[in-house]
């Protein structure tokens, strides 16, 4: 009876050593944790974070430039860029709420997921716009010559001639801390929208080549395949 009873006790300790093995010894398991991870944090987490910053800084100095002069036009204003890259980084943090299923067999984490590589596109598309329209822009300020005349700020290309276009900056008692102001944020939109445009190519870059499969979203899931091969070995 007692060979029985220390042979009981014995089982649930052997039990316990092989999990302890298999988790701490086995260099698959780090490899695997280390795959899923993305500069330590799980996909995709870290570039819905830059998202969430860069969108949300691209917002409020859109809105800043929008307070300068009120004829500013929107292309000129940026804030819809940075709200679209807000609206992407907000489906990745739901995506990395959904949990892990093998070969997408959820609908619910297909679709998001979808969603997720799409807006990315999208916000790629539209701060490539946003660079291109503040680049212009300025560009354009560079060979500005601005004279202020009834509280608002008129600029010509060509003062030479008189057909050429007029560029009219109204609420401006002073052209030249509004030139100044415009083309240091000019150049910021340019910085923070290429930035964000890299962020959001990334993002479009790892999910298309690995398929998914590479990076996880949710709780840990160890692949079928690892478990088919060992009930063989068995």
């Amino acid at each position: 009876e007692k060979s029985a009873d220390s042979s009981k006790t014995q089982e649930p300790a052997m039990k316990k050593k092989k999990k302890q093995k298999k988790t701490k010894g086995d260099p698959k398991t780090g490899q695997e944790e280390e795959s899923h991870t993305c500069c330590g944090c799980r996909f995709p987490l870290l570039f819905a974070l830059l998202q969430l910053a860069l969108g949300i800084s691209v917002t409020v100095l859109g809105f800043l430039m929008a307070g300068i002069s009120s004829s500013l036009l929107v292309r000129d204003t940026p804030y819809w860029a940075g709200i679209i890259v807000c609206v992407v980084s907000l489906v990745g943090f739901v995506m990395l709420c959904i949990s892990y299923q093998p070969d997408e067999k959820t609908c619910v984490q297909f679709t998001v997921k979808l969603m997720y590589f799409v807006l990315s596109a999208l916000g790629l598309v539209a701060c490539v716009l946003a660079v291109a329209f503040a680049a212009h822009h300025y560009l354009q300020m560079t060979k500005f010559t601005c004279d202020t005349i009834l509280e608002s700020c008129r600029c010509k290309l060509d003062t030479a001639d008189p057909l050429g276009r007029t560029f009219v900056y109204q609420d401006a008692a002073d052209c030249g801390s509004l030139t100044s102001m415009l083309n240091l944020y000019l150049l910021l939109q340019m910085v923070l929208n290429l930035v964000t445009a890299l962020v959001c190519l990334s993002v479009c870059f790892v999910m298309w080549k690995h398929r998914y499969q590479v990076f996880y979203v949710g709780v840990r899931f160890y692949p079928l395949t690892a478990t088919e091969g060992q009930q063989q070995k068995v």
